[in-house]
């Protein structure tokens, strides 16, 4: 599985390090060294929304200013990676996990 977000993410980390004490092979593609293709945002947004893929509550978003705010979701995503809630999951057969919560936990483990 693909573990998609920042390697000094904790629960990026916690998501790798369980997943792979679980047997699953986990590799975590941090945002800032390989971004998300346009394809990718669409998918994620499509798939997640907006709402639950944009993390307005994060030291970023607070540094903001009203312009960039303004942006269409994609526009965001791809200017200021570090907004995207993580970690996005891509399991082995390609079904997008969002977050490591006790359900995708019990989904992927």
């Amino acid at each position: 599985m693909q573990i998609i977000g920042l390697k000094n993410c904790d629960t990026c980390r916690r998501a790798v390090k369980e997943a792979t004490a679980a047997g699953r092979e986990a590799k975590l593609r941090d945002l800032r060294e390989n971004p998300l293709t346009s394809a990718e945002i669409s998918q994620f947004l499509a798939k997640f929304g907006a709402d639950a893929l944009i993390n307005r509550k994060s030291t970023t978003w607070r540094g903001l200013d009203d312009k960039a705010r303004a942006l269409e979701p994609a526009q965001m995503l791809a200017a200021y990676p570090s907004l995207m809630k993580r970690p996005v999951i891509i399991a082995d057969n390609g079904a997008l996990y969002l977050g490591w919560g006790a359900d995708v936990k019990a989904a992927l483990l």
